[in-house]
């Protein structure tokens, strides 16, 4: 009895280790997906991380912005530094302090190892906040 396995009850020839194929197939599929995932989480976190250490060295550099703006700078990288971040660029505009800080993103693709922050912090411009009547 040959069935639909052909003689001897084993398959045909044609049809062997095809779920072997599809199976690694798969696996790949299901690995590149995770690769990419976990980047993009990566990089979110980092994004994340960079905007939080940006305003913060923004702040302290605008704090400092009546001395100048090399100890304003210095300030700023002291604060991005403790934060695990680098300043890229920092400078002042009038009062207000610009900075931009890069943090290395863990688990990055090639040629996306950097997320970016970028803040500007100053005094407001004239009597901007609204008051309870």
């Amino acid at each position: 009895m040959s069935g639909r396995h052909g003689p001897g009850g084993r398959h045909p020839p044609h049809d062997r280790g095809i779920a072997t194929v599809w199976a690694a197939a798969g696996i790949a599929v299901l690995m590149t997906v995770l690769v990419l995932a976990l980047h993009l989480g990566a990089a979110v976190h980092a994004r994340h991380r960079a905007e939080a250490a940006a305003d913060l060295a923004a702040l302290a550099a605008a704090a400092m912005a009546v001395q100048g703006a090399a100890p304003a700078c210095a300030r700023a990288a002291e604060i991005a530094t403790a934060m695990g971040a680098t300043v890229t660029t920092c400078g002042l505009a009038g009062w207000d302090a610009l900075v931009e800080v890069g943090v290395p993103v863990p688990l990055a693709l090639p040629g996306l190892g950097t997320a970016t922050g970028r803040a500007r912090a100053g005094p407001v411009d004239g009597p901007t906040a609204t008051t309870a009547r």
